[in-house]
């Protein structure tokens, strides 16, 4: 089984401005997915906080909005992005929010 790596992409949303029925339905979504994903999700990941982006010229910049990331196994990149059906992350509907997924490749090694 391959390891694919899903980034979540878009504004966080800030939680503390929400209700707790709102908290609550938001944490059942993820429970739902978790479950419904079952052991092929290896990592759930984390949350990003703020970011900051280090230029090859020595400048900062702006970090794109990255929200967070979890870690999947599944035969194939068809069968990873599958497993992004139902995905709380992309319940709005509205396409302000995107899963990439991207297969984890093993590093080279260095001698």
């Amino acid at each position: 089984m391959a390891k694919f790596m899903m980034v979540y992409k878009g504004e966080a949303t800030d939680m503390s401005t929400m209700t707790e029925e709102e908290v609550a339905g938001v944490m059942a979504a993820w429970g739902a997915w978790i479950q419904n994903v079952g052991p092929a999700l290896i990592d759930v990941g984390t949350p990003f906080g703020p970011g900051s982006s280090v230029v090859d010229d020595g400048s900062t910049g702006t970090a794109v909005s990255l929200n967070g990331y979890s870690i999947v196994e599944a035969d194939d990149m068809s069968g990873a992005r599958a497993l992004a059906d139902n995905h709380p992350f992309l319940s709005e509907g509205k396409g302000k929010f995107a899963v990439d997924v991207y297969e984890l490749m093993p590093a080279p090694i260095m001698d």
